[in-house]
C-alpha cells in the first residue's frame, strides 16, 4: 500500500497529502469533556482516522485517541460519518512518518496472512537481494521486505501496476498491491519452503 499520493516529493509528510489504509483496530478516545469511550479504527491514514463510535463528537472538537499498533494520536473532529467520525490528526512530521511506517507494515501483514495463509511462517530468505522480472523481459533489482512460501512484499523503486505478472527470483506471481517502500506479490501457487530456499539462497 503506497500510503503517500505524491511520490515525487522530497519529504511526502510535509505535503500532508496521504492515502489511507484499511485496518482492523481497536481503541479508545476522550473528548473534551475528558469522557473516555472505546472505537474501531477501518480506516486510517497518516494525516487523518475515521473513528467509529455510536457517541457524538462535535465538529472542531478536539479527541485524543489511543490506537492498538499505533499509539497516541491528537486532532480535531473534521466532520461526522457514518458510523463515527473522521478525526483531522495534528503530529509532526516525525509523528506521520512513524504512523506511516507502522501502517504501511500492517497493510503488509494483513495482506501476506490473508486467512487461508495464517498458517504460513515468516521465512528469512538467506540473501535478501534479487531480481524482478515483468513479464516483457524486463528485470530490476529488489530486496525482500518479508517472505512466506505464499507471497512476498519487496522494497524496490518501480512500480508496477495491481495484478501485473511477475516472476520474483524463480517464483512467480502477480502484483496485489502497492506501499511506500515497494510491492506486495502472491505467488502463482504455494511454494514449498525447501523451493523458497533454493529460489533465494545465491
Amino acid at each position: 500500500m503506497q500510503l503517500y499520493r505524491d511520490d515525487s516529493s522530497p519529504n511526502p509528510a510535509a505535503t500532508g497529502k496521504y492515502y489511507s489504509v484499511k485496518v482492523q483496530l481497536y481503541g479508545r478516545f476522550m473528548l473534551e469533556d475528558r469522557t473516555e469511550h472505546v472505537c474501531q479504527i477501518e480506516e486510517m491514514s497518516p494525516g487523518d482516522v475515521i473513528i467509529t463510535t455510536d457517541v457524538l463528537a462535535n465538529n472542531g472538537e478536539r479527541v485524543i485517541a489511543y490506537i492498538d499498533h499505533i499509539g497516541r494520536v491528537e486532532g480535531t473532529v473534521e466532520r461526522m460519518v457514518r458510523g463515527g467520525f473522521l478525526l483531522s490528526l495534528v503530529a509532526s512530521d516525525r509523528k506521520k512518518n512513524k504512523i506511516a511506517a507502522q501502517l504501511t507494515w500492517l497493510a503488509n501483514k494483513h495482506e501476506l496472512d490473508m486467512p487461508e495463509d495464517r498458517r504460513h511462517q515468516r521465512i528469512a530468505p538467506r540473501n535478501p537481494i534479487t531480481t524482478l522480472a515483468m513479464a516483457d523481459g524486463r528485470q530490476y533489482p529488489c530486496r525482500i521486505i518479508d517472505l512466506s512460501i505464499s507471497g512476498a512484499a519487496i522494497e524496490i523503486r518501480m512500480r508496477p501496476a495491481l495484478n501485473s505478472q511477475v516472476i520474483l527470483g524463480s517464483m512467480r506471481g502477480r502484483v496485489v498491491r502497492h506501499f511506500e517502500e515497494g510491492i506486495a506479490i502472491e505467488f502463482a501457487i504455494v511454494q514449498s519452503r525447501e523451493a523458497i530456499d533454493i529460489a533465494f539462497e545465491h
